[in-house]
């Protein structure tokens, strides 16, 4: 008869969290695997008891692998009963080990966005999430280990994908998001790398125009919404992001009035982390003022409830002001249809039409990549992007000579 038990192993010091270990007892021998698994013990309790009424998504994630352990080693036990031979709990330990190749995938991506959610990356934690169920239907639902993904799977996956209609850049996406995952198990867990995603499609495929030109701009800007409040509101916000260079929408939203000072705001973009500086022209210091509010810590009336959801506020918001620009977009008579990102584009888009360097325009953007880290990283006097700035904020005024 063999013992299998769930257990925790304290922290020796008390405001750390335990380790969870299986216990193997066979013919009085016993034997110990430890999990990758870390819980608090009253985060152990719950597992114990209440952790449905908790509702807590890490201890979901722990319990899953962990009842995945568990059906491993029952199954590696019950192979060893029907061989109806003498083994012991070595035997058992290294069968679990056997079938498990060190590392489950599902189970390692789902620690990594356990650890994405606790460090509140919650844009990052969601596009995770979509590549990871992604995967698992193409998987069937099914784990596999880690050292087991190789070209041919990744190749399949990308035919199953193509098969279901994904775009070449959603393709993309999951498959970068997945190497990322694949890459972190590969330096943690020791585990060689079979470099799986270097005949996959990870790159960027040119999608449609996502810019519009200066006279749609200035037909955009001319517009009487002083009837339509929404509407007003969302053009205010288009034109506040193209005034700051093409700023994006999660970093206008998070933008605080602390963030400007001396007629400079100064921010980190969320997406790379690195710092930029926009000068407040008039025009972008007139949007400001105009939605002032003395109760609120943020320079814009986007994330307005310090005791709701910041993110599910942002969100709220993008999703009716992309809903309004689109009649904005159709009133003027543009040729995309308009929302927030076509203020980023048309921004970069502009400046490149008048000449201005690849390297401005991608240190204004706060661009980071491979490709360009080498360029745009070095240190750059931030009024040559401010001058630019002002060049095509010129542009806009009626009368202008423009494209």
């Amino acid at each position: 008869m063999t013992s299998l038990r769930v257990k925790l192993r304290l922290s020796l010091s008390g405001n750390r969290p335990g380790v969870v270990y299986y216990q193997i007892i066979h013919r009085r021998t016993a034997r110990q695997i430890r999990t990758k698994f870390k819980v608090f013990p009253d985060d152990w309790e719950a597992i114990n008891g209440d952790i449905a009424e908790r509702g807590d998504e890490y201890l979901q994630t722990v319990v899953r692998g962990i009842n995945e352990d568990l059906k491993c080693i029952n199954e590696v036990i019950a192979d060893l009963e029907r061989r109806e031979r003498v083994y012991s709990a070595d035997d058992v330990v290294s069968g679990y080990r056997l079938r498990r190749g060190g590392c489950m995938f599902f189970t390692f991506m789902e620690r990594i966005i356990g650890e994405l959610r606790q460090a509140r990356h919650s844009g990052t934690e969601k596009n995770y999430r979509s590549a990871l169920c992604s995967f698992r239907q193409f998987r069937d639902n099914r784990d596999t280990p880690v050292a087991d993904i190789d070209r041919a799977m990744m190749e399949r996956y990308q035919t199953f994908l193509a098969g279901r209609g994904v775009s070449p850049n959603t393709v993309s996406f999951y498959m970068r998001v997945l190497r990322a995952v694949y890459n972190r198990a590969v330096d943690r867990e020791s585990i060689p790398d079979k470099r799986p995603f270097r005949t996959v499609f990870t790159g960027v495929e040119k999608t449609c125009k996502r810019a519009i030109s200066l006279p749609e701009l200035r037909r955009i800007r001319c517009l009487d919404l002083s009837h339509l409040p929404a509407l007003a509101f969302a053009r205010d916000i288009f034109f506040f992001l193209f005034l700051c260079r093409g700023m994006s929408f999660v970093d206008a939203a998070y933008l605080r009035k602390a963030d400007m000072r001396f007629g400079i705001i100064t921010y980190r973009r969320r997406k790379t982390g690195q710092v930029l500086h926009v000068k407040v022209e008039k025009e972008l210091r007139a949007i400001i003022n105009r939605y002032k509010s003395k109760g609120s810590t943020y320079l814009l009336p986007i994330i307005t409830d310090t005791a709701t959801d910041e993110r599910s506020q942002y969100v709220g918001v993008l999703r009716r002001i992309n809903k309004g620009l689109k009649d904005v977009g159709a009133m003027a008579d543009v040729s995309v249809p308009l929302t927030t990102y076509v203020s980023r584009h048309s921004w970069a888009t502009i400046a490149k039409h008048k000449q201005v360097p690849i390297s401005v325009i991608s240190d204004a953007l706060g661009h980071d990549s491979e490709n360009t880290t080498k360029i745009y990283l070095a240190s750059m006097d931030n009024t040559v992007i401010d001058n630019v700035n002002k060049l095509i904020i010129r542009e806009l005024k009626p009368g202008a000579d423009g494209q």
